[in-house]
């Protein structure tokens, strides 16, 4: 029997990978999941039969999502991990999960949402806390970790991307190759609905700069049309200053109320870039088309006139989102058709490609 460790980056708060995580022990529920921090408050429901081990900068986490300072103690927090008495470690990796250092014999594959982008791409550090000087202290220790993350990444015996753009990335920035295996959405929860659809578009997500949630309620504003608003960010006072009477800023909400929000809108509204994206995938699920930039993940979710539609930003973004809002016709789109395409990213789908990945890469299955 084949002993596996599980790695993932920390418990936090509930995102998109920790769903990876939920799927990775439903394939391995006998695999320990060790993280550098866990606050248990954010350790999702699927989780809570696992056995959970923290790393020894636990003793120094305060909880809550807010562990920058821990910063130049997470590559450590890793390599320091004691996995001796496994075959396979598989870790769940977008930032220091690869850090580890299991014996030479163990194999470790690295399910990839993305390499640290902020390590990789200056861009992503822009509007750091902290003002020009957090911005400064990134760069500055990002610059230090650009070559360990490649050295890392070197070791893993295979690389396994959540998207064509996360492998790209993969390719340019740690010089390998990567098979691509989508994330899981929760199909079962996120269905299409009774409601009628109502005329407002729907903003979903953090509310962070590479999200682009400014672009988004300017551009409603400026094609005047409704914009619903569900989450928040450091953003969020930005958005609120910006918003006008059109504009609703929900807030966070539950699952509850994000899917009867999916349900009732005309179309989601994308205009960030995002590795993946879980967010255009759930909207589908509901039967909802996506109007995305045409860049990142949305390039393996959403059918270009089909489930959506995708969109160049140009040289004025804000301008070109306006335009697109005001020419979007929903009743163009079926939404059984946008439901059958989201059917394919199912957790069960993802469970066989990722253990037909790991075989392929162990040699243990052809191809």
């Amino acid at each position: 029997m084949t002993r596996v460790a599980i790695v993932h980056e920390r418990f936090t708060e509930a995102t998109g990978s920790e769903q990876v995580v939920e799927q990775l022990h439903r394939y391995w529920p006998d695999a320990p999941i060790y993280a550098a921090i866990i606050d248990h408050s954010a350790v999702p429901s699927g989780l809570r039969d696992a056995e959970l081990r923290p790393s020894r900068l636990q003793r120094r986490y305060r909880g809550g999502a807010d562990y920058a300072r821990l910063l130049p103690w997470l590559p450590g927090a890793f390599a320091h991990l004691d996995l001796n008495g496994f075959d396979l470690v598989i870790t769940s990796h977008h930032a220091f999960a690869n850090r580890v250092r299991p014996p030479p014999s163990v194999p470790v594959i690295s399910y990839t949402h993305s390499p640290a982008r902020w390590i990789w791409d200056p861009t992503l550090r822009a509007g750091e806390r902290g003002g020009r000087l957090g911005e400064a202290a990134l760069a500055l220790f990002s610059a230090t970790q650009r070559r360990p993350d490649r050295a890392a990444a070197g070791r893993l015996a295979g690389v396994v991307a959540n998207s064509t753009t996360v492998a790209d990335r993969v390719r340019r920035w740690w010089r390998r190759d990567a098979m691509v295996v989508h994330p899981p959405v929760d199909l079962n929860w996120f269905t299409p609905g009774s409601p009628a659809r109502e005329d407002f578009f729907l903003l979903v997500g953090r509310l962070v700069p590479y999200k682009q949630p400014l672009i988004a309620v300017e551009a409603a504003q400026r094609a005047g049309v409704r914009l619903v608003v569900a989450g928040s960010g450091r953003q969020r006072p930005a958005v609120e200053r910006l918003a006008g009477d059109g504009v609703e800023i929900l807030g966070p909400v539950d699952s509850d109320t994000l899917r009867d929000l999916y349900r009732r809108c005309a179309a989601l509204v994308f205009p960030g870039v995002e590795d993946f994206g879980l967010v255009p995938v759930e909207a589908q699920a509901c039967g909802v088309p996506v109007l995305a930039r045409r860049v990142g993940g949305v390039l393996d979710t959403v059918i270009d006139g089909v489930t959506g539609r995708l969109y160049d930003a140009g040289s004025d973004p804000v301008d070109r989102l306006a335009t697109e809002l005001r020419l979007f016709d929903p009743s163009y789109f079926k939404p059984e058709v946008i439901r059958r395409h989201a059917e394919q990213f199912s957790p069960e789908r993802f469970r066989s490609q990722l253990g037909e990945s790991c075989a392929r890469i162990l040699g243990t299955a052809p191809g």
